[in-house]
């Protein structure tokens, strides 16, 4: 493991190379470009406040407030997530042709996805102040600590996928109905208090739960992410990045073979 991450640190420029191409790449030949970065969670924000704050009527507090600090780390786990399944199928050429770690192309692909949602909590930051809640200091500095987590988590998930798609396709597929079911399983759009008890530690199952809730603790609340959460979150985003990295490194011998 110390010589694979010796390996990858050697080929950091490869990485920001990747990177820069993936962020400039993304909305290229559109006509709003970049803007698509604010435009596109902002249109799930105005969906589901409409769903759930006007039909199925939401006692929360500024709704929509509560529901962009939940959608933007959520929008960074999906896209990793089922962008995974086909980052390296989609670099065949790259990989069957050059020598290089390939673990690479998943961090590169992730790495840029987490970059457009650090301009993405621009949006954020913006309906905090408008809305007049404010930020708590003491909080905020959590905030990098949550981030990385939800970064290393969502890094070992699209390793374990990007590297099972190569030799299971349809896993793209799958993942895909996953995710939309994904989301409802994450309180995002609802307080863990709505959940009903016996239902409460099947959604504390779920990875994402800990780290939703510590992004409102910090932005919603105001309050520093308490113990619990942390520890979970710490543990699930260490497992998955250990997990994710393993099965990577066992099944990346015969991609050449199997693109």
């Amino acid at each position: 493991m110390v010589r694979k991450v010796k390996e990858l640190y050697a080929y950091r420029d490869m990485v920001r190379s990747l990177v820069r191409r993936e962020l400039r790449g993304r909305y290229k030949g559109s006509v709003l470009g970049f803007l698509w970065t604010y435009i596109n969670p902002l249109c799930q924000v105005v969906v589901y406040s409409a769903v759930f704050s006007v039909i199925f009527r939401v006692q929360i507090e500024k709704f929509y407030l509560y529901l962009i600090i939940g959608m933007m780390p959520w929008t960074f786990f999906n896209t990793c997530v089922q962008g995974g399944t086909t980052c390296v199928r989609a670099q065949a050429e790259m990989v069957k042709k050059i020598a290089f770690p390939r673990e690479v192309i998943p961090i590169s692909y992730v790495t840029s996805a987490f970059v457009n949602m650090l301009f993405s909590f621009a949006i954020v930051f913006l309906a905090v102040l408008v809305s007049g809640f404010g930020f708590r200091w003491e909080a905020m500095l959590y905030l990098p600590l949550v981030m990385l987590l939800e970064y290393l988590l969502a890094l070992g998930i699209a390793l374990a996928l990007s590297a099972a798609t190569v030799y299971f396709r349809d896993m793209e597929q799958i993942v895909s109905v996953l995710m939309m079911a994904w989301i409802y399983v994450t309180p995002i759009m609802y307080t863990v208090d709505y959940v009903p008890e016996q239902y409460r530690r099947l959604i504390m199952l779920n990875p994402m739960t800990p780290i939703v809730e510590m992004f409102h603790q910090i932005l919603y609340y105001r309050i520093e992410p308490t113990g619990p959460y942390l520890a979970l979150a710490g543990a699930y985003s260490c497992v998955a990045f250990l997990a994710g990295a393993l099965i990577f490194m066992v099944l990346e011998r015969n991609f050449a073979e199997e693109m």
